[in-house]
């Protein structure tokens, strides 16, 4: 099982841009499609983005489009999502998940612990 820690989230004006990293530790990262995950209180946990073993696709929720950039750096075991044109629906905790290969945007069991993404207006 692989262990997940992310960092880099804060407080932004909207408009603003914040770049999320997630450091995976375990088995061997690239077995894995990676993706991050948001979710604000009541709501269920909701799909932002994932990417795959070798980065070779990408997907993202439509409302983060054109906004958002996931990445990968295999070597050095991180997934990374760039933020831009933030906005107040944007506020949420964001948690980086982990599928086995051949996943896309399902199939995430092991999960960070979620860091706070907060867009003032």
């Amino acid at each position: 099982q692989v262990e997940l820690v992310e960092s880099g989230g804060g407080l932004v004006q909207a408009g603003g841009s914040l770049r999320l990293s997630c450091a995976a530790s375990g088995r061997t990262f690239a077995m894995y499609t990676m993706g991050w995950f948001r979710q604000t209180p009541g709501k269920e946990r909701e799909f932002v983005s994932s990417i795959s073993w070798n980065s070779a696709n990408t997907y993202y929720a439509d409302s983060v489009k054109g906004r958002f950039t996931i990445s990968r750096d295999n070597t050095n075991n991180r997934v990374y999502l760039q933020m831009n044109s933030l906005n107040p629906e944007d506020t949420a905790v964001y948690y980086c998940a982990a599928a086995l290969r051949g996943n896309t945007v399902t199939g995430f069991r092991s999960w960070g612990q979620g860091t706070q993404v907060t867009v003032s207006s």
